[in-house]
């Protein structure tokens, strides 16, 4: 990742942020992971300066901590912070929810000034729940990022959407060293995608709260699987 050509320090430091992003997401930099902004910049043969800002933008997402003098440090979510992020999406999400199909008759409305965004959901749930049923964890992160990041234009509200991305984004951070691995993986990950947009499409507010109210117990069962292994061990089957 060289900078040349038309390539601005802004641009790069978000190629730097989005790639670290990535590897932290894929679990190549695994929690607890310490390195310097030189090591990063050497290693995108880079200047330090976009390297230290892309490395501040990870730490305001959560997904880095950063020491003044050792450097940075990938965060180390526990099973409780994994627990609490699943109950804050679900309060938000209900909210969000609640106020579409709750108010009278806001649904058709709401949903159909977005109709064209919901058939691009659509597929993005097709692949999301695909990716899952075969245990794919390299496809299923993007596709099911992607999937609730354009189901929240729905919403209306970027910093709504913002804080629900940026949890979704820790908790796969969290998620995914215990994931690979799993023999059981495929029981493990989510894949009402499709019913759920079926559901929105279908402006069925009782099916849609039904699907997420599932959603939130699969992942907090989860939890209580990972806290039944004291302390829990990534990888662990």
């Amino acid at each position: 990742m060289c900078a040349s050509g038309g390539v601005t320090r802004s641009t790069l430091r978000q190629q730097i942020t989005d790639a670290l992003r990535d590897e932290t997401l894929a679990g190549r930099l695994q929690p607890g992971l310490e390195f310097t902004v030189k090591q990063i910049a050497e290693q995108y043969g880079v200047s330090a300066t976009p390297v230290r800002e892309a490395l501040f933008d990870l730490s305001a997402q959560g997904l880095l901590e950063s020491d003044q003098h050792r450097g940075f440090r990938v965060r180390q979510f526990t099973v409780a912070d994994y627990r609490s992020m699943v109950e804050a999406r679900a309060l938000v999400i209900d909210g969000v929810f609640r106020k579409i199909f709750d108010g009278t008759g806001s649904a058709p409305e709401v949903l159909g000034a977005h109709r064209d965004a919901l058939v691009s959901v659509r597929r993005r749930a097709e692949e999301a729940a695909r990716a899952a049923r075969c245990g794919d964890l390299d496809i299923l992160i993007g596709y099911d990022l992607r999937f609730w990041r354009e189901l929240g234009a729905v919403v209306g509200n970027t910093y709504i959407t913002d804080f629900l991305h940026r949890l979704r984004v820790q908790a796969w951070v969290f998620a995914v060293p215990y994931l690979r691995g799993d023999t059981d993986v495929r029981d493990w990950l989510w894949n009402g995608h499709q019913v759920l947009v079926e559901a929105i499409i279908a402006a069925d507010g009782d099916e849609v709260r039904a699907i997420l109210d599932g959603y939130y117990a699969h992942g907090l069962k989860w939890a209580d699987r990972l806290a039944a292994d004291d302390p829990p061990h990534p990888g662990r089957g």
